[in-house]
């Protein structure tokens, strides 16, 4: 039998398990089909989903380290050494030495890379257009605030692992 939090009643406790996994069910199938379509989109411009949100990281926040390219992405180190090490192949990057750390390797977009991220960019915020055409100007600024407060706040409870799968809370 479920406790009631110290500020809830067992009846809340209960509606927010409830809701708690309605929301899980809702964000899944929107997070999938963005994966998809985000998928189709970036394919046909030879960059794999990694290598966009990196490229496109590093077009939109300028240079940064590995470790906070990685720390950016939520993935491991090492992972995120594979993506940078296809996009520096594919000429979409460049490494370059850290102005203030002599150690340090900076990760900059290629103009190249630039123009492919704008290129990718442009065509999905023509889709958004679409999407968000649907809603009134007020229900748009709404979805855009909750979505960003929903995205602080889960992005507060994550720590980048190093590689280990499993959390506990």
């Amino acid at each position: 039998m479920m406790n009631p939090s110290s500020t809830g009643t067992l009846a809340e406790d209960d509606a927010l398990q409830q809701q708690a996994g309605a929301f899980y069910d809702v964000l899944s199938d929107l997070i999938r089909v963005y994966q998809f379509r985000d998928r189709d989109r970036i394919c046909c411009h030879d960059l794999s989903v990694s290598q966009c949100h990196a490229l496109e990281a590093l077009a939109r926040h300028g240079p940064m380290t590995l470790n906070d390219l990685a720390g950016y992405l939520y993935l491991d180190k090492s992972t995120t050494s594979r993506v940078v090490d296809a996009l520096e192949r594919k000429k979409m990057l460049r490494r370059e030495a850290h102005p203030e750390d002599g150690r340090a390797v900076r990760l900059v977009a290629s103009k190249d890379g630039e123009r492919r991220v704008a290129s990718i960019m442009s065509s999905i915020i023509q889709r958004e257009k679409q999407l968000l055409s649907d809603f009134d100007p007020e229900v748009r600024a709404a979805i855009i605030d909750l979505l960003g407060r929903l995205a602080q706040s889960a992005a507060a409870r994550v720590t980048v692992s190093g590689g280990i799968c499993c959390c506990h809370d």
